[in-house]
């Protein structure tokens, strides 16, 4: 598709360029993960298992407490997903109870909770209401506070704060009708013009946006004198003149969010309300989303709670041929697979969490695996709900209860949780964006060698520099602890979890080789390889899951709480990891990829459309995507701000 008139035309390159420019570069802490693509099974940096302090402990549990209650007693989830809409007076008792302000520091009038206890509360109210937890989750992830703590000015953290904790709502705007993952295109203006910029432009998707009072917006401001230019990140009034909400969106899921179009003409926006300087607003919102994409996993632990709660209350109450549907094995290995994926999942999470309340360590990597796999496996446990539940798990809670059963909502919650796999980053991105951090090393230290704008001499350079790295490297990745019998045996308790920790340490260093061998096979040509890359990060990913449940585990039973129950549970989840391990690892090599290139391609050229014949299209008319040129609003304003 050809750019609009007000769209920039942009190359593979140059938009693969405004990325990598966007990332955050160096490591300057150890990071678990990158160790373990590195092939290096770093034990060390998540055993013990950090723990939060007594007071961020206590202050998180008596507001857990006070949100429990209210979600118990003042959210009503059927009725906001029958009205599609979050009541205002739920919204006005969240304000009331401080939930605007969780992330905030108390300073500002916010609570002050830690990531861990923030994580926690959000997997209480997403369970009571996925909606609300999209909400607030938007408000304060990615929102205006986010950005605000890590960049913003005092003057900015005095003036939004205090706002943000308690009254009002924020926003974060990226997204274009014609741009999604790639930034590069963006086509929303900010103009310089004395003291302030003016805005131009179109955003799709922004979440809260509707209901909103305070946006973070990103816009490209032109290069010119004085003017350095690029993507930059702005606070925006939402109710300044010219900014006009054109549309609620309404989707399969989340009926309750207040998701919309929001439309920038000639909105004048002063200096004082840039974050950071110009440039910089896609690191900002990358560096924001580094523990913002915590909240996603959060709130599919909670699912994943849920779900495991009605598939036990169910199972053991439905029978057929003479015993509970539970002792089916059929049914048995769904449940066993909910349970032990809910415990893998709490423990990538809460130590990730930790992790990042404790700053000791880069989670760059750890909070997008955390965010990859919640979101595949919380959506995989819904699936087998609705199965467990057969035609019921197909029902609407409505129509169970108008016919005198439970209102259970199990085809809600699949609808729900399905956005995940796209929101704040899709499946599909988050393998790039994770496979780009684990190969950061080797292309530190050979990228100029699959380069082809580098010159000869560079190329020289770098292959010396890569001849002594490797020559170090490559060694290590022969033997290690995995391969003796006793390695890791103070995990061997209740159940001995100790082969399973060997067997990530041996996992690791072949994932290392596997990763060395295809740079080497594919050099320049690794980055179009999706397929294979793919699989390296959920092998990662799963290698993660089970290194956190093992830690979890031990932690548990050091503290006397279900310890047993908790290693059973450990055992259970890396059996299972495990044989999806040695699948992908077959995957990288044998597979379909090539001849699924051949297909696309006939697909497009229309090789195929005889196989389309015979069925009718439903779909409406109209443009596949929106028109998004600069101008005045033609539409209706529903904005509405909450008060």
């Amino acid at each position: 598709m050809s750019a609009t008139p007000h769209q920039p035309t942009v190359t593979e390159r140059e938009a693969r360029q405004v990325a990598e420019a966007a990332r955050e570069q160096d490591w300057r802490k150890p990071s678990f993960a990158k160790e373990l693509f590195l092939g290096r099974f770093r034990l060390d940096l998540i055993h013990p298992h950090p723990m939060p302090s007594d007071e961020a402990a206590q202050r998180g549990e008596e507001f857990l407490t006070k949100l429990r209650d209210f979600c118990e007693t003042e959210i009503d989830s059927a009725r906001i997903e029958r009205e599609a809409r979050i009541p205002d007076e739920t919204i006005n008792g969240l304000k009331e109870l401080g939930a605007l302000g969780m992330k905030i520091d108390t300073k500002y009038g916010g609570l002050g909770l830690t990531q861990v206890y923030y994580n926690k509360a959000l997997a209480l109210v997403g369970s009571a209401s996925p909606a609300i937890g999209a909400l607030l989750s938007a408000h304060q992830s990615i929102g205006v506070p986010q950005p605000l703590k890590l960049f913003g000015t005092q003057e900015q953290k005095d003036t939004f704060l205090q706002r943000c904790a308690r009254t009002d709502i924020s926003a974060f705007l990226l997204t274009e009708p014609d741009v999604g993952s790639d930034p590069a295109r963006l086509a929303t203006a900010a103009v310089p013009d004395g003291d302030d910029y003016v805005l131009d432009g179109v955003k799709l998707w922004t979440t809260n946006g509707v209901v909103a009072d305070l946006l973070v917006v990103m816009a490209r401001v032109p290069k010119s004198e004085g003017h350095k230019g690029g993507i930059t990140a702005f606070v925006v009034e939402a109710g300044s003149e010219g900014v006009t909400v054109e549309n609620r969106n309404a989707f399969m899921g989340l009926r309750g969010l207040e998701n919309g179009v929001t439309r920038f003409h000639q909105v004048r926006v002063p200096a004082a309300n840039r974050i950071g300087p110009e440039g910089s607003g896609l690191k900002i919102a990358l560096t924001t989303l580094n523990t913002g994409r915590l909240s996603l996993p959060a709130m599919c632990v909670g699912a994943g709670k849920w779900c495991l709660k009605i598939a036990r209350e169910w199972s053991a109450a439905r029978e057929q041929w003479g015993k509970p549907v539970a002792f089916h094995e059929a049914v048995g290995a769904k449940i066993s697979f909910i349970a032990a994926t809910t415990f893998a999942l709490e423990a990538v999470l809460d130590l990730s969490s930790q992790m990042a309340d404790e700053n000791r360590n880069d989670i760059r990597i750890e909070a997008a695996l955390a965010k990859l796999y919640g979101s595949e496996m919380a959506c995989l446990m819904a699936d087998e709900l609705v199965q467990i539940r057969g035609g019921r798990g197909f029902e609407t809670a409505e129509s169970l209860a108008a016919r005198g059963e439970r209102a259970v909502p199990a085809e809600q919650i699949l609808r729900d949780l399905r956005i995940n796999r796209i929101f704040e980053g899709s499946t599909e991105i988050m393998h790039l964006l994770i496979a780009r951090e684990a190969v950061d090393a080797h292309l530190s230290v050979a990228g100029d060698l699959i380069d082809p704008d580098k010159s000869l001499s560079d190329k020289a350079k770098a292959g010396a520099g890569a001849g002594v790295f490797y020559a170090k490297w490559l060694p290590k990745l022969v033997a290690g602890p995995g391969q003796l019998p006793r390695a890791y045996s103070e995990f061997n308790q209740h159940v001995d979890l100790s082969p399973h920790l060997r067997y990530v340490e041996r996992s690791a260093r072949k994932l290392a080789r596997s990763t060395f061998y295809a740079m080497s096979r594919w050099q320049g040509r690794m980055e179009t390889k999706q397929g294979f890359l793919g699989r390296i990060v959920d092998i990662g990913a799963e290698l993660f899951a089970m290194s956190a449940a093992c830690v979890r585990a031990e932690l548990l039973r050091t503290t006397g709480d279900h310890g047993r129950e908790a290693y059973q549970l450990a055992d259970a989840f890396c059996r299972q990891s495990r044989i999806r391990v040695e699948e992908l690892f077959a995957r990288l090599w044998t597979n379909t990829d090539d001849l699924d290139r051949k297909v696309v391609k006939g697909v497009l050229s229309g090789t195929y459309t005889w196989l389309e014949e015979g069925v009718i299209d439903p779909s409406g008319e109209g443009p596949w995507i929106a028109d998004a040129t600069p101008g005045p609003s033609k539409k209706e304003n529903v904005h509405r701000p909450i008060r």
